[in-house]
């Protein structure tokens, strides 16, 4: 059984989470969304996008819905996991004022979901202001715990100092639990591409690569690869561990190298930001072999994971995997 990839998105008030929202909505030709918010209020939803609203739920024409989640997210979620088909993606927007951690356990406790990341917003120009109020301090930095990606956004606002400021904080707060620090990208209007929710990336029932919808210029590129394996489980979950910085979502299925007589066996891989896991799968006849990495342009390593792949394959395994690096308008 395929789990669903879950998301948190958190930060402080006025961080840009539903300017995100909108604009994921917005994208999503394909990947049917489910989105869990707080309230309608802030979703900016075309009339024509809209193809049924009832009290708790809107339903989109691209096949997405907006779910409230009211007192009870587990009620909420139950919903959405009971819906047919099953969604593509789960996106739930933590409130302002709360521990995205603390939702991110729904998906750790649910064996129908995939934990994908914890992304966390800054507004990065109202952030050295905000760590000055002792009220304010300790609810910006408890998320950082847990993140696995931290965006700097309203970047256009913030000057070369206030930016360099909030990237020192991230790295002082990892250095604090002597940790390693969480990647921190800045953007403008909390633009980052839909593919960083993973299922725009690669749809393992699908069986095939796929991309998004670009709207987010030239910021981020991606790295495929299609090879043969099969591979060793335990090389893969080394590789994992140690993916080179500049990686900050991968996603893929290989096939495993199996015990003579054993059935075939495939693993999903997910990273995150800092995390990365492997879950052995059946193999499914239409489902091809791939691995798909996206990162910020100019910093994704193609040639050390390309390198880093080849070195997962059996002994006496097929050709090493072969690559290409894709340019973000393909993203």
């Amino acid at each position: 059984m395929d789990r669903i990839p879950f998301t948190v998105l958190g930060g402080f008030l006025g961080a840009g989470k539903t300017t995100l929202l909108n604009r994921w909505l917005r994208a999503a030709q394909g990947p049917r969304l489910a989105v869990l918010v707080n309230d309608f209020g802030a979703i900016n939803l075309d009339a024509d996008a809209v193809a049924q609203a009832g009290a708790g739920t809107i339903a989109l024409s691209n096949g997405c819905v907006c779910c409230t989640i009211g007192d009870d997210l587990g009620d909420a979620l139950g919903r959405v996991l009971a819906a047919e088909p099953p969604f593509d993606a789960v996106l739930v927007e933590a409130s302002g004022v709360s521990d995205p951690w603390r939702i991110a356990q729904y998906a750790l406790a649910e064996p129908r979901l995939q934990l994908q990341a914890v992304i966390l917003l800054v507004d990065a120009a109202a952030l050295a202001g905000h760590l000055a109020d002792p009220l304010l301090a300790d609810t910006l930095q408890r998320p950082l715990t847990h993140a696995d990606l931290v965006v700097l956004n309203h970047a256009d606002r913030a000057d070369a100092e206030q930016l360099a400021a909030a990237r020192r904080w991230v790295a002082d707060e990892a250095a604090a639990r002597q940790a390693v620090p969480a990647p921190v990208i800045a953007t403008a209007h909390a633009d980052l591409p839909l593919a960083l929710l993973g299922e725009a990336l690669y749809r393992p029932h699908g069986g095939g690569l796929r991309s998004a919808p670009a709207d987010h210029g030239q910021a981020f590129a991606s790295w495929q690869a299609q090879p043969a394996g099969p591979f060793d489980e335990a090389r893969l979950r080394a590789w994992l561990r140690a993916l080179p910085a500049g990686v900050l979502r991968l996603k893929g299925r290989l096939p495993l190298v199996v015990a003579a007589g054993a059935p075939a066996a495939w693993a999903e891989l997910q990273y995150a930001g800092r995390h990365g896991s492997l879950r052995r799968t059946p193999p499914r006849p239409a489902a091809a072999a791939a691995v798909v990495a996206i990162g910020l342009a100019g910093r994704l390593p193609g040639a050390a994971l390309a390198a880093g792949l080849s070195c997962c394959a059996a002994p006496d395994g097929d050709e090493p995997a072969v690559a290409r690096r894709i340019p973000s308008s393909e993203v």
